[in-house]
Parts: structure tokens; C-alpha cells; sequence
């Protein structure tokens, strides 16, 4: 098959740039780490802009990397790039018993709740085990409620969990008055960590939301540093309440297009 040739032929030139290239011959898992999370947040950027032929890109780059990873750890003995992809797909099999087993389900979340019983079977202690402890808040906030709703621990509708954010606010407000720096750093968690919740309940993911908005907020400000600029103006010129109509502005003609 066209994919069998295409993944033979790529190790192939991983093989030919570990051994000839310098620069390939130097790597190590380590030098490697950071571009590898450069990589991935140029392949969430495409994502984000459903821009196809950069995902195609940006997921060739990450294809990349793991043939990388899998060739340094064949060199020491550990692991294969064929030991990765059995791996995987072991695990995928051993997970999915409703397709590859007599196990029933009614729906999406019952797949869930098995997932992550099957995954304490093989030995993990808790559900919560397998968040990385390098991944970015907001995103480990997310998985962290993900994963404890398949056990039970959730809120029974939206209405509870909205009372909850409003409660949080209230606190953090609480906070500030006091003055008490480590108690506003809590709180203010705490009203994040309920919104993120909030936003599980009505079907929004707020990581890409918050994407979204520093989109919107980088384009309307460098909209904003343009008709300044038109006027022969800059910012630094500017009040911040003729920043703020030009703002405005700017506002209104996105609305119109």
C-alpha cells in the first residue's frame, strides 16, 4: 500500500540524515523536546485557522519527529519505530472491547468510563494519573474535569455549575478587598478553573475560545496602530480614550463587512 511505502521510504531518509547528516547526528531527546512542542503548536495554529494544507504540513513535521524519537531509542536499545506502532495499536484494541471484544455500549460516554477503567487495570492509581504535569494550565484544567466526570464527579446540570462560577467571583472579590496576595492568586484559580467548567457544560472549548479572542485582539489593536498611523499619529501620541473610539471603530467595521 501507497502509506506502507510512503513510512518506509521516511525512515529510510532518517536513517541516511542520522548517520551522514551533522547536525541530525548530534541530536538527542533533549535537543529535541522543544521543537518537537514548537511543532505541535504550529500543527494546533493550523488547526485553529482549519487551514488543511498547513495541517498537512505541520503533521508531516510531527510524523517526522516520532520516526526521530524511534531511530534514538532502537540506537540504545529501548524501542523500535515498529515497537511504537504495535504498541499503540495493542493499546487501541485492548481499550475498544465494544469493537473488539462482546463488551456493550450505549454512547460516547460510556466508551469514556471504559477507557478509563481498562487504564487502572493496567495499573495506574488514579484516573488522574496520566496528565502530564508540563501541560498548560488551561488545557490541564480541562482533561483534570474530563477525567473525573467518567467516575461520577460532576455537576448534574449548567445551572449548578454557573452558580458555582458566580460563588468563585464573589470570593475572588472578597479577596481583593482583603489585600491578601496569596489568597487572590487562590481565588482567582478558582474562578478560572469554574469558567473552564462552565464551558465543558455548554459545549465550548476554551482553550480555542481564548485562542479566538487573541486573535480578535491582535487584529483589532493592529487595526487600531494603522488608523493612528493614517492620521499621523501613534499610540504613544494618544489618550486612552482616542485609542478607545478608534477601537470602537474598528469595532463597527467588522460588524459592517
Amino acid at each position: 500500500m501507497r502509506y506502507s511505502h510512503s513510512l518506509e521510504r521516511l525512515r529510510k531518509i532518517m536513517d541516511e540524515l542520522r548517520e551522514q547528516c551533522p547536525w541530525d547526528k548530534k541530536q538527542t531527546i533533549h535537543t529535541l523536546r522543544q521543537q518537537t512542542l514548537e511543532e505541535v503548536y504550529e500543527l494546533t495554529d493550523a488547526i485553529t485557522n482549519e487551514d488543511w494544507k498547513g495541517m498537512k504540513e505541520e503533521l508531516g513535521d510531527m510524523l517526522l519527529h516520532i520516526v526521530f524519537y524511534s531511530r534514538i531509542g532502537a540506537e540504545q536499545g529501548h524501542f523500535s519505530i515498529d515497537d511504537v506502532i504495535e504498541g499503540v495499536c495493542n493499546k487501541l484494541v485492548s481499550r475498544h472491547p465494544h469493537i473488539y471484544s462482546t463488551v456493550k455500549v450505549e454512547d460516547d460516554t460510556a466508551v469514556k468510563q471504559n477507557w478509563e477503567r481498562l487504564k487502572q487495570q493496567e495499573g495506574k492509581k488514579s484516573i488522574l494519573a496520566g496528565v502530564p504535569a508540563s501541560m498548560p494550565a488551561l488545557i490541564k484544567a480541562l482533561r483534570l474535569q474530563e477525567k473525573t466526570k467518567q467516575v461520577g464527579f460532576e455537576w448534574e446540570n449548567t445551572a449548578q455549575v454557573q452558580q458555582k462560577v458566580d460563588e468563585e467571583i464573589g470570593e475572588l472579590y472578597e479577596a481583593v478587598q482583603s489585600g491578601n496576595a496569596n489568597a487572590i492568586e487562590d481565588e482567582f484559580g478558582d474562578v478560572l478553573f469554574a469558567l473552564i467548567n462552565y464551558a465543558r457544560f455548554v459545549k465550548v472549548d476554551p482553550e480555542h475560545a481564548l485562542e479566538r479572542t487573541n486573535k480578535k485582539f491582535m487584529r483589532r489593536f493592529m487595526r487600531v496602530e494603522e488608523m493612528a498611523a493614517e492620521s499621523g499619529r501613534t499610540l504613544h501620541d494618544m489618550t486612552l480614550w482616542e485609542m478607545d473610539d478608534l477601537w470602537n471603530k474598528v469595532k463597527t467595521e467588522e460588524y459592517n463587512r
